[in-house]
């Protein structure tokens, strides 16, 4: 009897553990090892895979519960360990799936482990899909800037309702000229507006015979007094990303616009 009792118990204490436990996912590869890759992991997890029929989670365990920090340095280091895990997958392997940071399957009537594999199993032919679309690919971040300084500038220079406006403010009174040089800003704002939606189409379509697919991104700050047009996260064959580096050298050369293209990244934006 107290030998039976003492077994319930501890049990009873494994399956809590068990319950506690998750299963941290940086990726999944086109793969079927199952195998560890060292101590790669955030805080010098030990990294390994869960294999399903040709593919793998690339995983490590960790408590059921995100990684939490108010230091920003410590998430920032997370944050890069789990890149470089991926870039580590990425590189072995060809091609994998990356998850974004913090991705964490938990234990519920299975342990997580089991949940890894049940969901590598079920989700098979979809992640199966997802492959083959970033199979020999690779993403690249396209950026193109413009100087609205020197845009308005050429803007000035060629249209002829604003020479016009410009024309009539030196021949009008002060007051007047005041209330002409708001209609000539205006109109000026109207320009550069067009101007660049026409800039972004003509930009779009160039950069789109390129590549396998496009992500249209938000636009941000730029340095400097720069604008940012556009961003764009592209999905290309490995071995066309030179074409597209051409193309956007020729956009770089155009006077008031310049262009930053880094990569060749796993395709986050595409998975």
């Amino acid at each position: 009897m107290a030998g039976g009792g003492t077994e319930e118990i501890q049990l009873s204490e494994a399956e809590t553990n068990a319950k506690e436990k998750g299963i941290y996912l940086y990726c999944v590869a086109d793969a079927e090892e199952s195998i560890s890759l060292g101590e790669i992991g955030i805080e010098n997890s030990e990294v390994y895979t869960i294999a399903y029929r040709d593919i793998c989670a690339v995983v490590h365990s960790c408590p059921a519960e995100p990684y939490k920090s108010d230091d920003q340095e410590v998430v920032k280091a997370w944050v890069l360990r789990h890149q470089k895990v991926i870039d580590t997958a990425w590189e072995k392997w060809g091609t994998v799936l990356p998850f974004g940071f913090d991705t964490i399957i938990r234990a519920e009537a299975r342990s997580a482990e089991e949940n890894t594999l049940n969901w590598l199993k079920e989700d098979y032919e979809n992640l199966k899909k997802k492959i083959e679309k970033v199979r020999d690919k690779a993403e690249y971040g396209v950026q193109v800037f413009w100087d609205p300084k020197i845009i308005a500038q050429h803007l000035t220079e060629s249209s002829p309702e604003i020479k016009r406006l410009e024309a009539e403010i030196r021949s009008k009174s002060k007051g007047l000229a005041y209330m002409y040089r708001q209609r000539l800003e205006n109109l000026l704002k109207k320009e550069m507006e067009f101007k660049a939606d026409e800039c972004f189409k003509d930009f779009y379509s160039r950069i789109k015979k390129h590549v396998d697919d496009i992500r249209v991104e938000k636009t941000k700050k730029a340095d400097q007094d720069l604008q940012m047009l556009m961003n764009l996260s592209c999905l290309v064959y490995v071995d066309k990303y030179r074409e597209l580096g051409e193309e956007l050298d020729e956009i770089n050369k155009m006077e008031g616009f310049s262009v930053r293209f880094t990569g060749p990244w796993p395709p986050y934006s595409f998975t």
